[in-house]
């Protein structure tokens, strides 16, 4: 069975800060056993660009193959 972990990454108001920190958060996921699963746009700010993402992580739970 599979289990699921949300972190949310802020962007500060422009979605080019959340793009560079979801690269080190992604990485130190792996580094503990989580597989990037996808991402969900959270918050929205005007003309569009995404301020807030969740990134979503599974991993097996413990016992299971």
């Amino acid at each position: 069975m599979l289990e699921y972990e949300f972190e949310t990454v802020f962007g500060g108001g422009v979605f080019a800060t959340v793009v560079e920190r979801h690269r080190d958060v992604i990485r130190e996921r792996g580094k503990r056993g989580w597989r990037f699963a996808g991402w969900i746009p959270v918050k929205q700010k005007g003309y569009g660009y995404i301020a807030e993402i969740d990134l979503i992580f599974e991993r097996e739970t413990e016992g299971q193959a």
